[in-house]
C-alpha cells in the first residue's frame, strides 16, 4: 500500500476522498491548506467555503473520525501574491481571468506536492471529478473526463504537468455526486449533507466588482461606452467591471440588444456591439500545456472549450511554437474571451490547453 497526503478543505468530496483512501488501506495524512483572503472569506458565512474556519474544522473532525494525522497548512501570504494579485491585474488589464485553473497548477498540486515530499508520501489524493491513467505504450499520464458531466472538473486540471498529474489520485471522477453522497452516509461522515462550497473562494458575496474596487479604487475609472465606430453611447463604471459577452448592466438604451465585444484599456473604453459581432472562428493561444503529447508539431483536429461551461467546438489547432498555437473553428464561437482558458479534447481525454491571448 502507498502512502497518501489528503487534501482535505472539509466538503463532502475531500472527505469521502480520505474515507476510500483509509477503506483501501493506504497510509494517509490529511492536509487542509488555508488560502483564502481574512478580509473576504467571512463575509457571508451561510454559504460553505473550502477555506473558512469552518471548513478546516470540518476537515480536522472527519480526519479524527477516520483516525489519521491531519495538518494544517497557511499559504494565505503565497495566495495572495500568484492568485489573489494574478485575478486583479488580469481585469485591469482588459482580461478575464481564470484563478482555479492558475490555484490548481500552483498550489493545490505544486505547494502540495513539494509538502507531500517532505511527508515522504507516494502521492496526493483529492476529491477532484477527473479520472488519471497511464499511456500504456508511452507511460505519459493521462487527464480524462469524469464519467459524470455534470460534475467534470478536467477543464479546471488541464494546466497541470506530467509530474504533478502522476503523482496525483482522483477517486471520485468514476462516481457522481449522489453516489458521492451515499457513500459519504455509508461511511457516516459528518460532511455528509453538507452545501457544495462557492466557486470563488477569495470572493465571499460572489461579487467580484465590489472586490475589485475595494482594492484597487484608485486604479479604476469611469469612461465611455462606444460602438465599433467610435461613437459614444454611453459611460461605463470602470473597464475592469465588464467582461465580453456581457449584456446586462450596460446603462443603454439603444432600441436593441447589445453586447460587450472589447474592452480597450489604453483609452479606457468599453466596446460594445450586435450578438453577430461577438462571433470569431479564430484565436490566438499562448502559454499551452500538452498532457496526452509531448510536442504539438503539426496541426491536429480537436474539441476545444473556450470555457468552463462551454460546450466545445470542433477546430484546427496549428502551432506557431512550442507554448503558442492559432485555433480555428469549423463553425464561428460567441465571446472568444482573452485571459480565460482553453483546453483541447480528444473524446474524453484532455490533449492539453493554454489561455486565450486573442
Amino acid at each position: 500500500m502507498s502512502k497518501i497526503l489528503i487534501a482535505m478543505s472539509g466538503g463532502v468530496d475531500s472527505s469521502v476522498t480520505a474515507a476510500m483512501m483509509v477503506d483501501a488501506g493506504h497510509d494517509v495524512i490529511g492536509i487542509t491548506m488555508r488560502l483564502g483572503a481574512p478580509d473576504t472569506i467571512e463575509v457571508e458565512p451561510e454559504r460553505p467555503n473550502c477555506c473558512s474556519l469552518e471548513g478546516i474544522e470540518d476537515a480536522r473532525r472527519v480526519a479524527t473520525q477516520l483516525g489519521i494525522p491531519f495538518y494544517g497548512v497557511n499559504y494565505e501570504d503565497i495566495f495572495r501574491e500568484q492568485i489573489i494579485d494574478y485575478f486583479v491585474e488580469e481585469y485591469l488589464a482588459g482580461r478575464t481571468p481564470s484563478p482555479c485553473m492558475v490555484c490548481n497548477r500552483e498550489l493545490k498540486f505544486g505547494k502540495l506536492l513539494a509538502l507531500a515530499d517532505t511527508l515522504e508520501c507516494d502521492f496526493i489524493a483529492t476529491g477532484h471529478y477527473a479520472r488519471i491513467e497511464r499511456h500504456p505504450e508511452t507511460g505519459r499520464a493521462l487527464l480524462r473526463k469524469a464519467l459524470n458531466p455534470e460534475k467534470d472538473q478536467s477543464y479546471f486540471l488541464a494546466a497541470l504537468t506530467q509530474e504533478q498529474l502522476r503523482r496525483a489520485m482522483m477517486p471520485l471522477g468514476e462516481y457522481t455526486k449522489a453516489q458521492v453522497r451515499d457513500l459519504a452516509r455509508k461511511y457516516q461522515l459528518r460532511t455528509a449533507e453538507k452545501d457544495e462550497s462557492q466557486e470563488l473562494c477569495f470572493v465571499a458575496d460572489t461579487n467580484y466588482r465590489r472586490f475589485l474596487q475595494d482594492r484597487v479604487p484608485e486604479r479604476i475609472a469611469g469612461g465611455d461606452i462606444v460602438d465599433k465606430d467610435g461613437n459614444v453611447l454611453g459611460k461605463h463604471q470602470g473597464v475592469p467591471f465588464y467582461t465580453v459577452g456581457q449584456r446586462r448592466g450596460l446603462g443603454i438604451a439603444a432600441g436593441k440588444p447589445l453586447y460587450v465585444t472589447q474592452l480597450n484599456v489604453s483609452e479606457n473604453t468599453v466596446v460594445v456591439g450586435d450578438s453577430e459581432e461577438l462571433l470569431a472562428d479564430t484565436m490566438h493561444v499562448e502559454r499551452i500545456n500538452l498532457i496526452a503529447i509531448d510536442r504539438l508539431t503539426a496541426p491536429i483536429r480537436a474539441t476545444v472549450k473556450i470555457r468552463s461551461r462551454d460546450e466545445g467546438g470542433i477546430a484546427t489547432i496549428s502551432p506557431l511554437n512550442d507554448t503558442e498555437a492559432v485555433v480555428k473553428f469549423d463553425e464561428p464561437r460567441r465571446a472568444i474571451t482573452p485571459g480565460q482558458a482553453t483546453v483541447f479534447y480528444d473524446g474524453d481525454y484532455v490533449i492539453g490547453g493554454g489561455w486565450i491571448s486573442s
